[in-house]
């Protein structure tokens, strides 16, 4: 039987945060992307939520240039390079100056409103997955309202069929917007209209209600009671637990490291007991089965595979539904090997798998006082707990 071809590498995504502008129709002392919003500045929430998607590789920030003490109060820490670039005298020329930013080598740029706070993981999916198939791609919602035209009376009645309010962020593919820019240097209303006079074909993907961008003081009041209706958080733990046992061999890999021992472990894929564990505990905190589930050990593609590949494919479910996984706690149950002199390399190989800080992952082990199959030294077990959010 012939192996299925590998899956391409998911292409990699620039964040590009539109934060010059002065929102006066705003008022207030500073600009509007620095005024809090629930404790936290709006740029900072808006960083946050874009570096939050899981192909997002770089975010640049487009800042005013006299903003550089609002803008360094507000920069968050985050897990992927961040900088910032001066603006331009229009959005234009931000833009621009944004794209100019993106490091070689990526392929996306997700272009977004700095006051766009509320702009959630799955709205930016949408986005990243028509970008597959199209050089630009942007979110809308449908307008069901009737449309007026007049002045202090109405003049005419609009049909509203095919239109759509525009919502950012609006996802190219790198050199098609750069190319784009290079031919209309005036811009436009937004980087779609830019694009469309370029002749790019523009995916419309699902938008969001709650993804409004802050204008006036009403749209703080707004914000906030999204914010209040989202401390329903979901908070989801899982357990997974595994067996493998020795056979011939001379290391044995755990949690992602190669630990020197005069046996190996057996199993179908490289039989990492802890990786599978953590997997499992993935897959149980989404309620969606277990690893054997999505990868049968009965399809020879798998017979070798490296454990991160079902790792990957369980932090990817769980960043496509929308969580955040802010804990791992791994127990590795053997005799020997010595756990202890590798767990430091453990805690920062399973922290950069699970795309979360070393500071919250937990690796330790026991031994079962020489009963059972582990007191034999027949093979490892290993538990692990972790625990997902959704905000």
């Amino acid at each position: 039987m012939s192996l299925s071809p590998p899956k391409p590498a998911p292409l990699r995504a620039a964040a590009l945060i539109v934060a010059a502008g002065r929102g006066t129709r705003m008022g207030g002392d500073i600009p509007k992307q620095y005024q809090l919003l629930g404790g936290e500045a709006v740029l900072t929430r808006t960083i946050r939520a874009m570096a939050a998607h899981r192909q997002v590789s770089e975010v640049i920030v487009v800042r005013h240039a006299g903003d550089t003490e609002l803008y360094e109060a507000a920069r968050p820490e985050l897990d992927v390079p961040l900088c910032d670039v001066a603006g331009g005298e229009s959005r234009a020329a931000s833009v621009r100056a944004g794209l100019l930013a993106v490091s070689p080598g990526i392929d996306l740029v997700l272009i977004h409103d700095g006051a766009r706070p509320l702009v959630g993981v799955g709205l930016v999916e949408g986005v990243v997955q028509a970008l597959a198939d199209a050089p630009g791609a942007a979110p809308g919602l449908a307008v069901t309202d009737a449309l007026w035209q007049g002045a202090a009376t109405v003049s005419a009645i609009l049909p509203r069929a095919g239109l759509y309010r525009a919502q950012t962020p609006q996802g190219f593919h790198v050199d098609a917007i750069r190319a784009a820019y290079d031919a209309c240097p005036e811009g436009g209303a937004d980087d779609v209209e830019v694009a469309l006079a370029h002749g790019l074909d523009i995916a419309i993907t699902p938008g969001d209600e709650d993804n409004l961008k802050l204008t006036r003081p009403g749209d703080f009041a707004r914000a906030e009671a999204i914010l209040k209706a989202r401390q329903m958080i979901d908070i989801r733990t899982g357990n997974g637990f595994d067996v493998h046992r020795f056979g011939p061999g001379d290391h044995v890999m755990l949690a992602g490291i190669a630990v020197p021992h005069h046996r190996g472990l057996q199993g179908h894929s490289d039989a990492d007991v802890g990786l599978h564990s953590v997997t499992d505990a993935i897959y149980g905190a989404l309620a969606a089965g277990d690893i054997g589930q999505h990868f049968p050990p009965s399809d020879p593609q798998w017979k070798g595979a490296e454990s991160h590949v079902f790792l990957t494919h369980a932090t990817d479910l769980a960043t496509a539904q929308g969580f955040t996984i802010t804990h791992a706690d791994l127990t590795l149950i053997c005799e020997a090997p010595k756990i202890g002199p590798h767990a430091p390399d453990m805690r920062r190989e399973l922290a950069r798998a699970l795309r979360i800080d070393p500071a919250r992952v937990s690796v330790k082990a026991t031994t079962s006082e020489r009963l059972g199959f582990t007191g034999r030294e027949e093979g490892i077990a290993a538990l692990a707990t972790v625990t997902l959010v959704k905000p």
